[in-house]
């Protein structure tokens, strides 16, 4: 059995595992979250943009499963179990890189490819039950109106005015004659790029920014566990 200051590298190795299994669970959690909500409007983008919500479940399920086998090796003090734990922690270490850069690199390209798709839904609304029902749906969800311009509406419904989904309150008088003046009291008139698509490019933010910031504590923990397995294999020569 170590002793000393290895004793206490194999704790806090434990408490690091502990540490990536919360964060593991945050990221099924946030993966849900953004498949749940992609998924509401899949009438406009399919399984297109179903990516960044499966790679966090994946990630985040690896992980998990990578803590619990450290927490098992360094509690049981097994060399194989260590070194093992040890090289897998590089290999996410390296992919959450990767992940991390790429994700803050096709943020543009994503926004871009998101604008084109809702341009051209925009045109069949009113005549396309699941486009008019899912375009209603995101401008309720991120209180806003049209892609780029609440006006842009005047040109694809048929009486001139917004759509109901763009009301602050569907009972109001002014939801009631929609193509008068619009004004900010009683209308969404944020453009739905910075809505929805400022929405999305923010997770994959946070998510690229936690993904590169956990890859460094990580190396850490590569350290120590290098570190506790060198002293269970010099503890095994010595027996």
């Amino acid at each position: 059995m170590v002793e000393g200051g290895m004793k206490c590298i194999k704790f806090i190795i434990f408490a690091f595992n502990f540490l990536f299994v919360i964060v593991a669970c945050g990221l099924i959690g946030l993966g849900s979250y953004i498949q749940i909500t992609l998924s509401e409007f899949f009438d406009f983008f399919g399984n297109e943009f179903a990516g960044p919500g499966i790679v966090l479940i994946i990630v985040g399920l690896v992980i998990f499963v990578v803590a619990t086998f450290g927490c098992c090796g360094a509690l049981k003090e097994n060399y194989c179990c260590i070194m093992t734990f040890a090289v897998l922690l590089g290999i996410i270490f390296v992919i959450q890189i990767a992940a991390g850069i790429s994700g803050f690199i096709l943020r543009e390209s994503m926004r871009t490819e998101i604008v084109k798709i809702l341009k051209n839904a925009e045109p069949n609304y009113g005549k396309n039950d699941g486009v008019t029902k899912t375009w209603d749906k995101l401008q309720r969800k991120f209180e806003c109106c049209g892609v780029d311009n609440y006006t842009e509406w005047f040109d694809y419904t048929a009486d001139k005015s917004v759509p109901e989904s763009c009301c602050k309150d569907a009972e109001s008088a002014a939801c009631k004659n929609r193509t008068q003046t619009i004004t900010d009291d009683d209308f969404y008139t944020r453009s739905c790029v910075k809505g929805f698509v400022g929405w999305l490019q923010d997770e994959i933010g946070i998510v690229g920014g936690a993904g590169i910031g956990l890859a460094f504590v990580e190396v850490v923990g590569i350290i120590l566990a290098c570190c506790l397995a060198m002293a269970i294999r010099k503890e095994y020569k010595v027996l």
